[in-house]
């Protein structure tokens, strides 16, 4: 048998041109002088962070049709995938902080303006989890926020949450349902009250409102690790995009996405 020739192996797919490895692997172009040996960990790190920000856009997306749809099993499946990922970005802040903050010191002056503050990517997760806030985006630029309005003006995943119990057979106040969903959602009583039948009569629901707190808690988990991994690096001083660094991360804390599947918790 012959060998390839030359054109037949540069035209085959390999594991390399699936992946864009070269490309990739040419992504990382550290700026310090030297350059310092922990730059390389800090890109790679963000890096990662910004290819599962990706996942997640695409994740969440893919379950709100699933519970538009009514698929419950499906939307299981997808919910629980993005709970794990979302581990992982925990997992991510344990590598980070193997660098200390002499290390860090050492090349962040040349991150000049740059700040994770600005990740539009970030910012799409928060609008799909349901953040309505026309601040959120006026750091970006012009293409990134019309991205993001667009994503804030149709469902968010808790509304595609009530939109399946709704195709369940639960009624649900009109004026939520209805609403403009540019708006943030509020609390509701009425749907807390709603919430406790679907636990108290529905195991199926009921467990797909449980991922929704698994990914709550998730992402609470990973604004507590990020703000202790940012004093822990920096103390107190002003973030590199010109944000308050500590507090404004502090002010994030403790605020949970889906606040009624937290409110029934008591009337169980």
């Amino acid at each position: 048998m012959s060998n390839p020739s030359e054109n037949e192996f540069e035209s085959a797919l390999t594991y390399s041109s699936y992946l864009a490895v070269d490309e990739l692997l040419g992504l990382q172009r550290p700026l310090s002088v030297g350059p310092e040996h922990d730059e390389m960990l800090f890109i790679i790190i963000h890096q990662t962070y910004e290819l599962w920000f990706k996942q997640l856009i695409h994740e969440f997306q893919q379950a709100q049709r699933a519970l538009e749809d009514c698929n419950t099993h499906y939307a299981l499946s997808i919910l629980g995938r993005i709970r794990t990922i979302m581990k992982v970005c925990v997992a991510q802040v344990d590598i980070l902080e193997t660098m200390t903050p002499l290390q860090f010191n050492a090349f962040r002056g040349y991150l000049s303006s740059s700040s994770g503050f600005q990740s539009a990517q970030f910012r799409k997760v928060e609008a799909i989890l349901g953040r309505r806030d026309s601040r959120m985006a006026g750091h970006l630029p012009p293409d990134m926020q019309e991205e993001i309005a667009e994503i804030t003006s149709r469902n968010s995943i808790w509304d595609s949450f009530l939109d399946y119990l709704t195709k369940r057979g639960y009624t649900l106040p009109t004026d939520v349902i209805s609403r403009d969903k540019s708006v943030a959602y509020v609390s509701n009583p009425a749907v807390q009250d709603v919430l406790l039948k679907v636990h108290q009569s529905d195991p199926e629901s009921a467990m797909v409102s449980e991922r929704l707190v698994d990914i709550d808690e998730g992402i609470q988990e990973w604004r507590y690790r990020h703000v202790k991994m940012v004093e822990r690096t920096i103390g107190h001083k002003m973030g590199t995009g010109g944000s308050s660094g500590v507090e404004y991360l502090a002010s994030t804390l403790f605020n949970p996405v889906f606040k009624d599947l937290w409110e029934i918790r008591s009337r169980f």
